[in-house]
């Protein structure tokens, strides 16, 4: 036997054991089909330089669960990658004048070290990232494929652009309504963009929300949301004197009769076009521009005072004949329905207001069941359920009821149709960035837009491009980028400069883990059909919505592609909760950081730059801009990656937000140490001895609890982590076998040393996968020579753990008065008998009637007077 050192000592250990497992390759993953797979993974970082503490619990979380399935006997697949395109990366670059390429590759280096230090148990092997044209050539060869299909498209459309700096703005580069690099104003522009159809897929996408078991409630519910599927119908305005016809998305076709107005999107193409040659022509324009200068968000908009501007034109109500003036107006927005609102201000607030503004007839076509309602009366809209008036031969009937007849009627005329509208719209991937993979697409003035062939991808980003002032992108100004032949004729043309989306990178980089090295296809069809669809997924839920959608979408076009044989990509998903820690500021230098904060000799918080005094804010997630951050290579160096491991995932459980304490780190310390000292104190009494697998009630009392003990925590443990990640309560559940071994001091008895090594086995292998490094070690002390990944699982024995006694809680009225022991198989006469026989019961009964006695056998009592 190798023995331990009498001192816990982190670093030696985890630097030992890491280079072990490389070594050895012993997270290389690949096919065996005599094996169950278990393809588990975390969502990759952005290369931002430094790993936080939300990676540090996010990849823990999940290299638990994956050395446990190893444990297991599964073939585990556990990769990492990076997510290296985009926004992050420009910004950091220009923040510290350099080069995107550079600064991305630098801080993968950087981060990929860290995550080692970490010794997560990951297949390095099959490490991508997102900026390498290895990766992204397949990303233009399924771009192409979508373009063939008709799924991908070029349009003209919206987008938030700065003067200033010449660019497109994703949406959180906007502070209220002003470009984040340079306070200018932004403003709507449109321009041409690429789109992909995932509205094609919005009511597959929808349904399929509810055959997600694995995945959280509350994230399928928030991409039914996005989705956002409305019943109702389709009804045509004609325009007067034109052959135009406005359609009009509603849910209220009930209300059709008292359309007394009709507003458009200030984005709407007819607005501009009625709007032609009349005398509200410069004010039309006027207010659209204005438009382009507000944010025209859903929730934005909410809060907006209802305004707009007729546009010179108008159109009929088609089941009324009435002329109705069309606006243009604030609240009508582009991504609802049609961008144009059927307005009827009785039935709906914002066109009351509206009416009320402008003036505008306000007519009245459903009324309360038990009341009359006036419009000259009325102070708002009235939106409830109600009967029919004013609204022809629907007069009378309930305007719940009506719906569907009125959809019928508008049918039967011609002048409508029973639809379906999503709030989902198509995906604009275009990026007038440079930091991101190009569209590989080619313009050409005789042939139009032509695709590159497959020969020729990738389409690589030329890496030595500088990028301009403000940070606009080199690519549209760069000829030797820009110049291309077109695929077709041959003739001269122009390269697409847009890059793509970085959603576009991660909505399928999980089928590329599966065969990295594959040069001949975007995936190896057999490694996908074995590792595919994804047993576990953990990460954010920040990304419920937009990431994950993508991906559940991208899967679906590659089904239609015939490239894989499923439709949604993950089985299970956890979305952590995040890491958060109390604010410091004084009022010098505003926010600080944990170690800019010292204490006076009086236990007095102070700033450690000018000894003002501190003050304690809420607790609120990291961030760098609150400073109330921990730098994980602080922890790694002091205590080492098992103590962080440890407390991260003692602390709360995993989809839990996670409360910073410095105490908890202590104590996770002093736990290790704790079980390094027991294996110290143990280890010369059980080298060599087998331990004990016999039957427990021929062990003495002291040692039956312990082997008992020891055959619960493993079933305590298994369920924790097998059903509900709830590592928390497993180490809990191994703290408490810990406790009960030293209570164990005979060194000599031979029976006691098979049970002591029986359970010190047990708390090892069960800790393995939390704190991996400290179990090698203990593991290789005690004689074995395999890696402790290569040892099942602890096997559980019912009968073991089963109790002879158990102790039963005895209540009063639901209050706790008295405990018992009792046979563990007592019946429920027994255990009644005996709590009302327990003096402390006795007293508070105190001679009341008893009305009933509730036993839950084995646990409580409860005698109810």
């Amino acid at each position: 036997m190798s023995g331990i050192s009498d001192t816990y000592r982190p670093g030696e250990i985890e630097a030992r054991w890491q280079e072990t497992w490389n070594r050895t390759a012993i997270f290389r993953a690949a096919e065996d089909g005599k094996k169950e797979k278990y393809y588990l993974f975390e969502m990759f970082p952005y290369p931002s330089g430094r790993i936080h503490m939300g990676h540090v619990r996010n990849y823990t979380i999940g290299d638990v669960v994956a050395r446990y399935k190893m444990m297991k006997g599964f073939n585990v697949l556990h990769p990492m990658g990076w997510d290296a395109f985009g926004m992050p990366a420009e910004n950091a670059a220009i923040a510290n004048n350099t080069h995107p390429a550079r600064w991305t590759r630098e801080n993968i280096a950087y981060m990929r070290a860290q995550l080692k230090r970490m010794g997560l148990s990951y297949d390095w092997d099959r490490e991508i990232a997102t900026c390498d044209p290895d990766y992204y050539r397949w990303e233009q060869w399924l771009f192409v494929k979508m373009y063939e299909k008709g799924m991908a498209y070029r349009k003209d459309a919206f987008v938030n652009w700065c003067d200033t700096c010449a660019t497109v703005l994703a949406n959180e580069q906007v502070e209220a309504g002003a470009c984040w690099r340079c306070g200018h104003a932004v403003r709507q522009k449109k321009l041409a963009q690429w789109f992909f159809r995932i509205t094609d897929y919005a009511e597959d996408l929808l349904v399929y929300c509810d055959q997600l078991p694995g995945w959280p409630e509350r994230v399928t519910t928030m991409q039914k949301n996005w989705i956002g599927k409305s019943v109702g119908a389709e009804i045509r305005f004609p325009v007067k004197d034109s052959d135009i016809q406005i359609p009009v998305f509603t849910t209220r076709q009930d209300t059709v009769f008292g359309a007394t107005f009709l507003c458009l999107a200030p984005e709407h193409p007819l607005v501009t076009q009625l709007a032609a040659g009349t005398q509200q022509e410069a004010a039309v324009n006027a207010f659209v521009e204005k438009m382009t200068l507000t944010d025209r968000t859903s929730k934005a908009v909410e809060s907006y005072e209802k305004e707009g501007v007729f546009i010179g034109a108008f159109c009929v109500n088609p089941v009324t004949g009435r002329s109705m003036p069309v606006y243009t107006a604030n609240f009508a927005l582009m991504e609802y329905g049609t961008g144009a609102v059927m307005s009827v201000p009785a039935h709906d607030q914002r066109d009351f207001e509206f009416a009320k503004k402008y003036d505008l007839d306000i007519v009245v076509v459903v009324k309360p069941a038990d009341a009359d309602l006036a419009a000259e009366i009325m102070t708002e809209a009235f939106t409830g359920r109600g009967v029919m008036i004013n609204s022809g031969p629907f007069d009378g009937i309930d305007s719940g009821a009506a719906l569907d007849a009125i959809a019928e009627y508008l049918e039967e005329k011609g002048i409508g149709k029973k639809t379906v509208s999503f709030r989902l719209r198509d995906w604009g991937i275009s990026r007038q960035r440079y930091w991101g993979a190009p569209i590989p697409m080619v313009h050409c003035d005789a042939c139009g837009i032509v695709p590159v062939p497959e020969a020729d991808l990738p389409v690589v980003l030329p890496e030595d491009a500088d990028l301009l002032e403000g940070g606009r992108s080199p690519l549209p100004v760069l000829e030797s980028f820009v110049s291309a032949v077109c695929p077709k004729c041959g003739k001269k043309a122009r390269r697409e400069t847009d890059t793509m989306d970085t959603f576009v990178d991660s909505s399928w980089y999980y089928l590329r883990y599966c065969s990295p090295e594959c040069d001949h296809a975007i995936f190896d069809p057999a490694a996908v059909r074995y590792w595919m669809p994804a047993d576990q997924y953990i990460g954010g839920v920040e990304h419920a919505i937009l990431h994950l959608l993508y991906s559940r979408y991208f899967t679906r076009v590659l089904h239609d592609l015939d490239l894989v044989d499923f439709k949604e990509p993950f089985t299970r998903l956890l979305t952590q909760g995040m890491v958060c820690k109390e604010t410091y500021a004084c009022e010098a230098h505003g926010f600080l950081y944990p170690e800019e904060v010292g204490k006076t000799d009086a236990g007095d918080l102070v700033c450690v730059k000018c000894e003002g005094p501190v003050t304690v804010g809420r607790v609120e997630k990291m961030s760098k801009s609150k400073k109330n951050v921990i730098d994980p290579n602080f922890l790694l160096d002091k205590y080492g990656a098992d103590v962080t491991r440890l407390f991260c995932l003692f602390a709360s459980p995993p989809e839990k937000g996670l409360e910073w304490s410095d105490q908890g780190v202590e104590g996770s310390y002093r736990f290790l140490n704790r079980v390094w000292r027991f294996f110290v104190e143990w280890m010369d009494a059980i080298d060599g001895v087998a331990p004990y697998k016999g039957d427990v009630t021929a062990l003495p009392d002291a040692l039956q609890g312990l082997y008992r003990k020891t055959h619960q925590t493993i079933g305590r443990v298994t369920a924790d982590i097998e059903e509900r990640f709830h590592f928390n309560t497993a180490i809990s559940a191994v703290m408490e076998l810990v406790n009960e071994m030293y209570t164990i001091s005979d060194r000599q008895d031979p029976t006691a040393r098979q049970v002591m090594r029986h359970a010190a086995e047990t708390v090892i292998l069960l800790l393995s996968p939390i704190v991996p490094h400290l179990c090698e070690e203990l593991w290789a002390g005690l004689g074995h020579t395999e890696s402790i990944l290569r040892h099942p699982w602890p096997a559980f024995s019912s009968e073991a753990a089963a109790e002879q006694e158990v102790l039963v809680v005895v209540q009063v009225n639901g209050k706790l008065r008295d405990r018992f022991t009792a046979p563990a198989d007592a019946d429920v006469k027994t255990l009644e008998a005996k709590a009302l026989a327990c003096e402390q019961a006795q007293k508070f009964v105190a001679g009341k009637p008893v009305r009933k006695v509730i036993v839950v056998p084995g646990k409580l009592v409860n005698i109810v007077v």
